[in-house]
């Protein structure tokens, strides 16, 4: 019986022991950080991609982040901005960015949209994390797996924000170009599609400030999976193809900070930024803002332009997101403005049949370059 007994002893400590042993292990290979280096300097190493870094196994398809809610004058819904600040956003030993929130209120009756910001300073969002001195140069904002997110043009890290306790986290880390690169991806533009994130670049050849060719790196697209797997894909072809439906060839250029893919008409939409028909130029190319709307299928063979508004030569647009309900109908854009170093933003609204339901508007005296319902 004692023996029994010491035996009944050992097999209860030795299941405990496994228990525990498979807990840890569980808890290692499901913990946010395993798979991740954390690190200061990009310069000098590159951050691997993570396991799991979103919502989970199932794929998370809340969208807008907070339910929108009726008011006398229509539907009203939560929105957020986000800054790139470019040089300025280095403060002492971190790097910041401003998250701007507020509230867009559309009319499906009345055909109207009108927009209001909240009270106070926007949210100050920082990080350590730079790359030659540069970081949080925050270009855009997009929900994905149930997460709000942003991405850095400087470092390519993608962020995921915590507007509870107004953080950011580092996610994941873009490659610029094909990937084999120590060169954080330019990212301007995000959007969801399949249940994966697509990020992309200006789309225009890299050159030098004289217009003259260096490398197609801008022209690579980023796809992240929930789970956080980076692949890269030439769009070389698809870039060509957006700016011949405007007859613009190199050394012509069209700049592209915004995209928006539509599960309901199955196309592409896209706001070039600026574009012409004659070679880059970094002085000029501040006054070759678009009014134009380019739609595409999506293998890009079918492309559709539409025009929205007036030119605003040093307007260009930064950011889209269709409104939510409106049968991808409707969009809201912001435009930003960089003249001789002054900066300004303004928010519009707009079918893409190109009617205006909200003229472009001033938002702020700095450059946000990314919208998004939450």
């Amino acid at each position: 019986m004692a023996i029994l007994t010491t035996m009944k002893q050992f097999f209860t400590l030795e299941n405990n022991c496994i228990i525990i042993l498979l807990l840890l292990l569980y808890w290692t290979f499901h913990s946010p950080t395993y798979g991740r280096t954390i690190i200061k300097n990009l310069e000098d190493v590159a951050l691997p991609t993570a396991k799991s870094i979103f919502s989970g196994s199932v794929y998370n398809r809340t969208y807008p982040l907070s339910a929108p809610f009726i008011v006398s004058h229509g539907i009203k819904y939560k929105i957020a901005i986000i800054s790139d600040l470019d040089e300025n956003s280095k403060k002492g030993n971190k790097w910041i960015s401003y998250l701007k929130k507020g509230y867009l209120t559309y009319n499906p009756t009345d055909k109207r949209a009108s927009v209001e910001w909240d009270n106070g300073d926007p949210v100050v969002l920082s990080s350590g994390y730079s790359l030659n001195g540069r970081g949080m140069e925050l270009s855009e904002l997009v929900v994905f797996d149930g997460r709000l997110l942003s991405v850095d043009d400087r470092t390519g890290i993608i962020y995921e924000i915590d507007t509870v306790h107004n953080k950011v986290y580092p996610r994941v880390l873009l490659p610029d170009g094909n990937g084999k690169s120590m060169k954080g991806f330019k990212a301007e533009w995000a959007t969801a599609k399949d249940e994966t994130l697509y990020v992309g670049g200006m789309g225009k050849e890299w050159t030098t400030s004289e217009g003259i060719l260096e490398n197609y790196d801008p022209q690579w697209i980023k796809t992240v999976s929930p789970a956080g797997e980076v692949k890269h894909f030439n769009w070389r072809e698809n870039y060509i193809r957006l700016r011949r439906a405007l007859q613009v060839e190199f050394p012509g250029y069209m700049i592209h900070e915004s995209c928006a893919w539509s599960a309901i008409h199955k196309r592409w939409y896209f706001l070039p930024r600026r574009s012409s028909r004659l070679r880059y130029n970094d002085k000029t190319d501040e006054f070759m803002g678009t009014n134009v709307l380019l739609s595409t299928d999506a293998d890009f063979s079918s492309i559709m332009v539409t025009y929205i508004g007036e030119i605003v030569p040093t307007h260009g647009f930064s950011s889209l997101k269709f409104i939510p309900d409106t049968g991808d109908m409707v969009m809201v854009a912001l435009k930003s403005e960089e003249d001789k170093g002054v900066t300004a933003t303004y928010v519009i609204v707009f079918t893409i049949s190109g009617d205006i339901l909200l003229p472009e508007t001033k938002v702020a005296d700095l450059k946000y370059e990314g919208i998004e319902f939450i």
